[in-house]
């Protein structure tokens, strides 16, 4: 018979103990952050006030704290924090590399020095709202009869910061043949993220309503994460094939336009943490009493202020900035063909004779347009393609230009018959569309 296991359940006073015992390396640390004389925060801060904040809340996880009457606040602060301080270290990360990400090429000193100054600006609303949030924390601890060790955080037992390691995000990448279609993919995804952030029309906005209005149009946690992931993918695909490269060193204008996306990804990492506590207001994860009390210490229409004006706003500025470096490179290190194909009257470019033309400009990851009737569009995307052709359905020429590689492919696949005879049919350069 299969053992049942059964929860045992632990009395609100005895888990007092527990949690003090447990929380002390946490009270330590707040009794150094908080300490006269502690003006600013750098890296390492941050980066232990994350090991602590996340160490104290997965303890207060453990034991169902967040469904607890009496405990539930305590977590929600705890947690509350840790986003506060995952974007700072982000904040603290991204000024400290400034010079080495280039920033002295990004604009006109005036702009630079703007930019620094809000930048300042926002990483001294974060420490002033995790500082807020930690005596949040301390306050609750005090209510909960948890008593707070007097003693600091010694200097020596702060975690070096250690740079995040993983493998490259390689899935779904093309295999590169060449030093040519290595750059124009990086820096095709460089100005597909400048589009992707220019089409949300980022602005400041200083009214709190239309402020929030937009915000949660345009930045809800899904789509911060979606914005952060795609300059991170660009990042990783740098990183695997052009990094300490032959090819950077050739060129530092490459190393130039990292320096825009690393710039770019940190800010966007810091909108994601704020997004992710913005909406926790929005939710029913939070009781209504501990909404109230947080929004007490920290206001939503603040962070979506900074999260918006500060650091979306400079994300895309930043990226914008190297639109022109990066069509250049293109340029350069992409050969570009220009093909008319007339499509013979027994064919049709429908649905799937266009999926296999999008596969093709997707495989090479470069911009090839589709001129037909006058009309231009994407012809990396199905979309675009299939209303194209739909708007001109006598239409039988139809013009591919960009670079070359792709362009060739989609030659070959007019010349056979669009795929319709069957992708076995296909020549031996298109195998790749099989195996998609």
């Amino acid at each position: 018979m299969q053992e049942t296991t059964f929860e045992k359940l632990i009395l609100e006073r005895q888990f007092v103990g527990l949690l003090q015992a447990h929380a002390e390396v946490f009270f330590r640390l707040s009794n150094s952050l908080l300490a006269p004389g502690q003006d600013s925060w750098n890296k390492k801060h941050f980066f232990q006030l994350i090991s602590e904040a996340d160490a104290l809340e997965s303890f207060l996880d453990d034991y169902g704290a967040r469904y607890n009457r009496t405990y539930a606040f305590l977590t929600e602060l705890v947690a509350s924090l840790r986003w506060f301080a995952h974007a700072g270290y982000s904040l603290t990360h991204m000024l400290a590399r400034l010079e080495s990400y280039g920033v002295a090429a990004w604009g006109a000193q005036e702009e630079l020095d703007e930019a620094r100054g809000e930048l300042e600006r926002g990483l001294a609303f974060l420490r002033v709202m995790a500082m807020r949030l930690i005596q949040g924390v301390r306050a609750e601890a005090k209510r909960l009869s948890i008593e707070l060790t007097p003693e600091a955080f010694p200097e020596t037992n702060f975690l070096p910061v250690v740079a995040k390691r993983r493998l490259p995000r390689s899935v779904g990448q093309a295999e590169l043949v060449n030093e040519e279609q290595k750059i124009g993919e990086v820096v095709t995804k460089y100005l597909r993220a400048c589009e992707m952030l220019r089409n949300l029309r980022v602005r400041r906005i200083h009214d709190p309503r239309e402020r929030h209005t937009y915000f949660s149009r345009t930045c809800t946690e899904a789509q911060a994460r979606t914005y952060e992931a795609t300059v991170h993918n660009l990042q990783s695909t740098y990183d695997t094939h052009i990094q300490n490269t032959v090819l950077e060193a050739r060129d530092e204008r490459l190393a130039r336009l990292r320096g825009r996306a690393s710039a770019a990804l940190h800010l966007l990492q810091a909108v994601t943490h704020l997004a992710h506590f913005i909406e926790r207001h929005e939710t029913d994860i939070r009781s209504e009493e501990a909404k109230r009390k947080i929004s007490e210490l920290v206001e939503r229409a603040e962070v979506e202020e900074v999260a918006l004006n500060v650091f979306l706003f400079w994300a895309e500025r930043i990226l914008q900035s190297g639109v022109e470096l990066a069509e250049t490179l293109l340029r350069e290190y992409t050969k570009r063909l220009e093909i008319e194909l007339e499509l013979p009257e027994h064919l049709a470019l429908h649905a799937r004779p266009a999926a296999l033309v999008v596969g093709i400009v997707n495989h090479y990851s470069t911009p090839v347009e589709m001129v037909i009737g006058g009309k231009v569009c994407n012809a990396g995307s199905i979309l675009e393609l299939l209303v194209a052709v739909g708007s001109q359905p006598r239409q039988r020429r139809f013009v591919f230009r960009g670079d070359e590689r792709p362009v060739r492919d989609i030659a070959r696949l007019f010349e056979a018959e669009l795929g319709e005879l069957g992708l076995e049919r296909l020549p031996a350069e298109l195998a790749y569309l099989r195996a998609d």
